[in-house]
């Protein structure tokens, strides 16, 4: 089976999109420190694969998360790890706390390049639910505060949350597009 290079130092991450891309190919993680820019996840996701291409020298898989408050127009989006590192979860429950809308979509953006020189192709997946108090266990900074269908994806039993969650959705778009392009 085809390998490809995911730049991540999140063995969780590596777990849960292997198990997902199941039969298609198999991820092997490269832990890179790559700067950030600041911008869109899209604009950020498209930076990071260009510049893993370049180190890697080769085809590359990148992943970046974000969560989208309604409240607070789409805060804190891409920049999600920086404000649980600094606030936790309970200060993203508390800044959306005075709001009636507690609404979100978490967003997995998954880019995939060629090599270096190549424009990355992005497979983005979301998954619309609810701000709530934390209630779970997880590998993923916010999944505790996030409640689709009455369940935190730190709630949900592994199968299910890798069925329906923002990064199956992305995962599946970048696995039927390998099937398309990568056969052979």
């Amino acid at each position: 089976m085809r390998s490809l290079t995911l730049v991540t130092g999140n063995r969780h991450k590596i777990a849960e999109l292997n198990a997902i891309l199941e039969g298609t190919v198999i991820l092997r993680p490269v832990n890179l420190d790559l700067p950030e820019i600041q911008g869109t996840v899209e604009e950020i996701t498209r930076a990071k694969c260009r510049l893993a291409a370049d180190k890697i020298a080769g085809p590359v898989v990148v992943e970046d998360s974000a969560l989208e408050m309604h409240a607070l127009n789409g805060l804190p989006g891409p920049y999600v790890k920086a404000f649980v590192d600094t606030v936790g979860n309970d200060g993203l429950c508390q800044m959306i706390g005075a709001f009636e809308d507690k609404t979100a979509e978490a967003v997995c953006t998954i880019g995939y390049s060629p090599g270096p020189g190549a424009e990355p192709i992005l497979f983005q997946g979301r998954l619309r639910g609810l701000i709530v108090p934390a209630r779970g266990i997880s590998s993923f900074g916010w999944e505790p505060i996030f409640e689709h269908d009455g369940e935190t994806l730190a709630e949900m039993d592994v199968h299910k949350k890798n069925g329906l969650s923002h990064r199956f959705h992305a995962a599946h778009k970048l696995r039927e597009w390998l099937r398309v392009n990568m056969s052979g």
